[in-house]
């Protein structure tokens, strides 16, 4: 404050203020002596310099030389303040009742609103609603913007994936669902859990979106740092006349597109109803944790992100796709009783790539587990080595990676191994053309999208996370990673005989990125601790 106050010249010592304008007075004599001399010496110049400073007089409505913000003139200062965060003015106010009174010009929270939250044509209906810009910064925009971004909602093994965003006059809870199973590759569907807006009162309202009786009153509390609860304060708009009947028949459609007597296989009925059941218990009375998207390194083997990926009985799932040096790993978002959200449900090795044999061998389940059992029974061998503490040489190990003398000469004579599964990292491979190769599906392995690519850009030696019902008994199986492009990779699961297609997920995530690595990979541990 007492820096704020020396700038604009209204410190406490009257004596500081005299001495100013004195030095003012000072500087007009001054200058006044230096233009006779002028006019004295060189008439034209004098005649053209005065022409001007009148120019300069008639274009400055402030002082000719301001030596503090105050005597600046209050349009410029409108501009300066324009250009400050939000945050940053409520402390400018403090420092005197002139700028007080400027702060209150629509300008400056207008640009606000408008830099920071990407409000346009928004904010011209706000005000013809009586609402001004800085009643909807202050009171609306800055107290809520903590809670924009990606969350994760704590529904047991579910999960889910929250985007709360500024969606035209109001901020909207989205809730991002899967398309309908198999449809993989459709868009994602949303649906508004909660809104707050200024529309009924000069204070922000906050409202719940569930159910299907329109907006009722709501509640969100501040739980802790990148954590929030909601809550419902009217459930009974949840209900349906017919009953729980109703609502399961109602949330069986939005949820899976079909009908329960569409669905024949009787396993997945339950799974069915064992989700409906699990989740309306809720009520909308969720709390959400802060998740983010990685940030992408100029290794990475495609753009990291979102997917949605196939899951046998289980439908459509989100998982996250992040790469850490050499490895590449999916994270479960949504997930089920098996294995639930926050876990790791892929883990890629990007420095053991493998080569597809021709078409005709693909075909064959037991050629591909023969590849890849090659190098899982390798990974087995330098974990086991490890682990007893024995250390190999450099030249060692990379001829027993590369198939020498510790036996997997034959998987690579078979052309199971690429020889630059011996190089550490994704770099390594991204030196091989990225010529599309022929992929088929060898005969056996079940896929709930029969329409995948037929070609592929590269494969990779990876495991998936299997687990009985409740999350019993999880382990990590081997499997082929399958990079089709940019936007689609597959995963083949030798002991389940399944393929999972992923494909991703193209909307717009504005605040979601993470602001370094560091912070992502925190995220991740987070996420697997809330499940576990």
């Amino acid at each position: 404050m007492a820096v704020c106050a020396r700038l604009c010249g209204v410190g406490q010592s009257r004596r500081c203020r005299r001495r100013q304008r004195q030095n003012q007075e000072d500087q007009g004599s001054d200058s006044d002596m230096d233009e006779e001399e002028e006019d004295d010496a060189s008439p034209e110049y004098g005649s053209a310099n005065a022409n001007k400073l009148g120019f300069l007089d008639r274009a400055n409505t402030g002082p000719p030389n301001p030596q503090s913000l105050l005597d600046l003139p209050p349009e410029l200062l409108v501009e300066i303040f324009s250009l400050l965060p939000g945050t940053a003015l409520p402390n400018v106010a403090l420092v005197c009742k002139k700028f007080r009174q400027i702060l209150n010009t629509e300008t400056i929270w207008r640009r606000r609103c408008m830099e920071e939250f990407g409000m346009r044509e928004d904010l011209r209906k706000m005000e013809v609603g009586g609402v001004s810009s800085r009643d909807l910064y202050v009171k609306l925009l800055h107290p809520y913007r903590h809670i924009l971004g990606l969350w994760q909602p704590d529904i047991g093994p579910y999960g889910g994936l929250l985007n709360v965003v500024v969606d035209g006059l109001f901020i909207i809870g989205w809730m991002y669902l899967p398309p309908h199973d198999p449809r993989v590759e459709d868009p994602m569907r949303r649906r508004p859990l909660f809104r707050i807006h200024m529309w009924e009162s000069k204070k922000a309202t906050v409202e719940c979106m569930y159910g299907h009786k329109g907006p009722h009153k709501g509640d969100i509390q501040t739980v802790k740092k990148d954590e929030f609860s909601t809550k419902c304060n009217q459930t009974d708009h949840h209900r349906m006349p017919g009953g729980r009947q109703e609502e399961f028949r109602t949330w069986l459609e939005e949820e899976w597109g079909r009908t329960l007597e569409d669905i024949f296989h009787e396993h997945m009925q339950e799974l069915i109803l064992m989700k409906f059941i699990y989740t309306s218990q809720y009520d909308n009375c969720l709390t959400y944790r802060r998740i983010y998207l990685p940030p992408r390194l100029p290794s990475d083997l495609l753009q990291p992100g979102l997917f949605k990926g196939t899951y046998g009985s289980h439908g459509l799932e989100i998982v996250m796709l992040s790469f850490h040096g050499a490895t590449a790993r999916a994270t479960k978002l949504t997930g089920d009783p098996n294995v639930p959200a926050g876990q790791l449900t892929l883990d890629v090795d990007l420095s053991r790539s493998v080569v597809l044999p021709d078409l005709e061998r693909q075909r064959s389940i037991e050629e591909l587990s023969r590849l890849v059992l090659g190098v899982h029974e390798e990974v087995q061998r330098e974990a086991q080595q490890q682990a007893k503490g024995t250390s190999t040489a450099p030249e060692d190990a990379a001829e027993g990676a590369c198939g020498g003398d510790s036996g997997a000469e034959e998987v690579e004579a078979g052309s199971g191994v690429c020889s630059e599964s011996c190089q550490p990292g994704p770099s390594s491979s991204s030196s091989s053309p990225p010529d599309a190769q022929p992929f088929v599906l060898p005969l056996g392995v079940m896929a709930r999208n029969e329409v995948y690519p037929r070609t592929c850009r590269k494969c990779f030696y990876g495991t998936g996370l299997i687990a009985g019902h409740g999350f019993t008994s999880p382990e990590r199986t081997p499997g082929l990673f399958v990079l089709f492009d940019e936007d689609r990779f597959g995963f083949i699961w030798l002991e389940l005989k399944s393929f999972s297609l992923y494909s991703r997920l193209t909307d717009h995530l504005a605040h979601a990125h993470a602001p370094n690595m560091e912070r992502f990979e925190a995220m991740l541990r987070n996420m697997q601790s809330w499940t576990s």
